[in-house]
């Protein structure tokens, strides 16, 4: 069984009897591991008949499309990659037009309609504007997978309700489907679907199987006979196989490199002289090593000899190194670059010479209100790369944070950290959706829930807490609720008292960062590092005491002039 996902495609496109092919098409097929990371693409747009530079926007909106996708980082999901591709491109495009003598006619600027698949382990990602359209055949069905973005004023009359180009911002649908084995997926321009039938559709597929691009043109060729008088453009992609990996079989693609003995002091390995243990746990033992060729401390991690048998594990580890060079960020963990051949597993980053946030709190029981805001914001920046790349930490605690001599804070340990990018590959080990560490974890993870940015808010919010009063905010009851009714019935213990100058709006943006429920939390991570700097407006109106108190005789002069306006009224109102 393959151990990547196999497809074949086809394309043919003609100008029909146009002058000019406005249609442009192109699938990319990645040879490397981006075949697995980000998948196959094919892309087909259609410039608008009114326009005379269409064709350029087709053109520009396809190879675009293909060259920036694949250069968006591999942690993105597909969605979050090729939305943020189509967008520049609507911006680009319609730029253009603004620069161009079209700026006050739309339908002579660069505008062109797109749809797109990008197949993606065992699931297809659609995106589309405009009336060019996707079909899925499964078994000989044919299902309509998009919606023509087309207004009809009557039935001779219609426009383009949606396309790239035509505003300063662009709506795309997006939809996902499941994938079967032998999946075909068509797409053509309207010069095409409006004139072949379904059925010819199919036993042209099935009559070229062997040659797909035999099969795009018979079905444009089908398209001009029928008396078609627009551009003709159609693109086939089946998926062959499915990346189904055994799990042994993963295991052994994980682990061609062989584990590591345990190190100690004065060992040379691998290019390494080992200083000493810097500490060892269930998950990993951590080494101070000197790199010979460069001089550089640095520090060695090598996997557990206890959970060296489970794959889901070694899987995480390896991991942790392949996020840790995505992420370019002065508060977070950086690899160590490696150029010579490496003989055994393990990870490599830099030396941070301080101590864990843990021991930091241990030194200063009574930090001030700038220290822990300094620390806090230093996190939240770290938390941000992670969040931009659509990664979440997942296990933030004191002990995966460190200070440096300089005060600089770094979050290290990448063990638990979900990539949405990688979580979309279907693999043949499971995962543990709550990897953190109880204390620090958000109630939703109790809940079976998946985590997003508002979980790992409620982790620096925790920390946060535990700064100021080295206390948690609910005890330790978080781990004990797995409903939502426990959940809501968590008390939040504040963080105020009689012995500590701390400021009763501190305590309520606290608060608000660890609430059980993160819909009401922060919308955003700056919003809490925002409040923790200065009260928010909420905090000021709901501790705002009542006009009577602030004002007594503006009150009663107020409330004398609308008694004054009422009784006025009742004199002059008619019988």
């Amino acid at each position: 069984m393959p151990s990547q996902l196999s497809v074949s495609t086809g394309q043919y496109s003609d100008k029909g009897r146009k002058d000019v092919n406005q249609d442009y098409t192109s699938t990319f097929i990645p040879k490397d591991h981006l075949l697995t990371t980000k998948g196959v693409a094919s892309v087909i747009a259609d410039g608008i008949s009114s326009s005379t530079v269409s064709q350029i926007a087709s053109e520009t909106a396809v190879l675009n499309f293909l060259d920036d996708f694949y250069c968006t980082s591999e942690a993105l999901s597909v969605k979050k990659s090729a939305l943020q591709v189509l967008t520049s491109i609507n911006s680009w495009l319609f730029a253009q037009t603004r620069k161009s003598e079209f700026r006050y006619n739309k339908d002579k600027g660069y505008v062109c309609t797109l749809s797109a698949v990008v197949v993606k382990s065992q699931t297809a990602h659609l995106f589309h504007i405009g009336d060019s359209r996707i079909y899925r055949i499964r078994g000989n069905k044919v299902e309509l997978c998009t919606k023509d973005h087309r207004r009809y004023v009557d039935k001779e009359t219609s426009y383009l309700s949606k396309a790239l180009g035509i505003n300063d911002t662009a709506e795309i649908d997006y939809s996902a489907l499941d994938l079967k084995q032998g999946d075909v997926f068509f797409l053509a321009t309207d010069g095409v679907y409006e004139e072949v039938q379904e059925s010819f559709i199919v036993d042209s597929i099935n009559e070229y199987e062997n040659d797909l691009n035999k099969a795009a043109k018979a079905i444009v060729n089908k398209a001009f006979d029928e008396g078609s008088t627009d551009n003709l453009t159609a693109q086939i992609i089946r998926v062959d196989s499915l990346p189904l990996v055994e799990a042994n079989q993963h295991y052994q693609q994980l682990t061609e490199l062989p584990f590591p003995p345990l190190l100690e002091a004065r060992m040379t390995f691998d290019g390494y002289h080992i200083i000493r243990e810097v500490y060892a746990s269930s998950r990993s033992h951590v080494y101070l090593a000197l790199d010979e060729q460069s001089q550089e401390q640095v520090i060695i991690k090598i996997p557990s000899v206890d959970l060296r048998d489970d794959p889901a594990y070694i899987e995480r580890f390896l991991m942790e190194e392949w996020i840790a060079r995505r992420i370019n960020n002065p508060h977070v963990l950086k690899p160590c670059q490696q150029d010579r051949k490496r003989n055994y597993l393990y990870i490599v980053t830099e030396f941070i010479e301080g101590q864990t946030l843990t021991q930091w709190m241990v030194d200063n029981p009574e930090p001030s209100l700038t220290q822990v805001r300094d620390i806090v914001e230093q996190i939240a920046k770290g938390l941000q790369a992670f969040h931009r790349l659509e990664m979440l930490h997942q296990d933030l605690r004191p002990a995966n944070i460190m200070l440096d001599k300089n005060g600089t804070v770094k979050i290290i340990d990448f063990g638990s950290t979900r990539v949405a990018g990688l979580a979309e590959i279907v693999g043949p080990i499971d995962h543990e959706n709550n990897l953190g560490t109880a204390q620090y974890t958000a109630p939703e993870y109790f809940l079976g829930e998946v985590g997003t940015h508002l979980s790992d808010l409620f982790s620096l919010g925790v920390i946060t807490y535990q700064m100021f009063s080295g206390d948690l905010p609910y005890g330790t009851n978080v781990a004990k609720t797995n409903t939502k009714s426990a959940q809501s019935k968590l008390y939040y213990q504040s963080v105020l008292n009689d012995d500590k100058a701390i400021p009763a709006w501190i305590d309520f943006a606290i608060k608000k960062a660890v609430h059980p429920n993160p819909y009401k939390r922060y919308e955003e991570i700056s919003e809490f590092i925002s409040d923790l700097k200065q009260p928010s407006s909420v905090f000021l109106n709901k501790t705002r005491p009542p006009l009577m108190e602030r004002n007594p005789v503006g009150f009663w002069k107020g409330m004398s002039f609308i008694l004054f306006v009422v009784i006025v009224y009742l004199l002059n109102k008619p019988s």
